[in-house]
């Protein structure tokens, strides 16, 4: 039996800037001339990772744990493909991703933090938060959603919120992926020259494009004001959409102790005979009939 344990709280350093220079490497990188990984390597490796994460799915439901995590970062930065890789094989009834729409009038008039409340996990569930209240420290702050006043209440209250729910048995899981701005507009092109992702374009994403720098001192007051000891913001450097996914999905795997679970080995049962059963006379229409 392997039994996976919580390693120590690693406090990663949040994503710098990307006009600040490094040595040997694209500026914002974070990885200098870093070798690219084979798909082939990818999916061995990211093959790997789903059998642990279906492990990792049996001993939620059976310890009853609550797993709450959040992904942040600029458009384009690849949230979207991380989550698809850490959910594609586990169940939607275990790992529940909450991407929620903008708020409605009445949503409006609450307190910030209560539309999100009830999307928050009971035992036995993973609730992954495409985008979380921390909206509040980023698209509102930055495209004037919210009033300067708003983001300060919010920054000063979301410590304490996350404390209550780690002490609720919450465990709570924060990632911020890190692009640069020359693989962020490369993504954002593509999205509008492919027709497949043209979904993904939003107005807002156009809108917020040109504000770079904003939103690099609106994530700046986020992490500093908002990386806790009980709820640490996770920086993945996301350029290379492969190895972050990879590196996140490891990471979630790392900071979740559970054990796998004992399992008797499966064998098909015989199939009944066919006794007095007769094809129906029916004419059924599928839809890759050659006839």
């Amino acid at each position: 039996m392997s039994d996976r344990k919580r390693h120590g709280k690693k406090r990663h350093d949040p994503a710098p800037d990307p006009s600040t220079p490094r040595a040997g490497g694209d500026p914002a990188s974070g990885a200098g001339a870093a070798v690219p990984l084979s798909r082939k390597a990818y999916e061995k490796a990211l093959k790997n990772l789903h059998v642990e994460l279906v492990q990792l799915q049996q001993w939620v439901v059976h310890s009853g744990l609550k797993v709450c995590i959040v992904f942040e970062g600029r458009d384009g930065a690849g949230k979207g493909g991380t989550i698809k890789a850490l959910t594609e094989r586990v169940s939607p009834r275990v790992f529940r991703v909450v991407a929620l729409p903008a708020p409605t009038e009445r949503e409006k008039s609450q307190m910030y933090i209560q539309r999100y409340i009830p999307h928050l996990p009971a035992a036995g569930e993973v609730v992954i938060f495409d985008r979380s209240w921390y909206n509040r420290a980023g698209v509102e702050r930055v495209m004037g959603f919210c009033t300067e006043q708003q983001t300060e209440d919010f920054l000063k209250a979301v410590p304490m919120v996350e404390k209550a729910l780690v002490n609720s048995g919450i465990i709570l899981l924060k990632y911020w992926l890190e692009v640069s701005p020359e693989e962020q507009t490369r993504r954002l092109r593509d999205r509008f020259e492919d027709g497949r992702k043209l979904w993904k374009l939003s107005p807002m994403d156009l809108k917020s494009y040109s504000r770079w720098y904003d939103y690099s001192r609106a994530r700046d007051a986020m992490f500093e004001a908002t990386d806790s000891g009980w709820a640490p913001w996770h920086a993945v450097h996301s350029n290379d959409k492969k190895k972050a996914r990879l590196a996140i999905l490891q990471h979630i795997l790392d900071s979740i102790p559970y054990q796998k679970l004992k399992t008797e080995k499966i064998v098909l049962p015989p199939r009944q005979k066919r006794g007095d059963y007769v094809e129906s006379a029916y004419k059924v229409k599928f839809i890759n009939d050659e006839n």
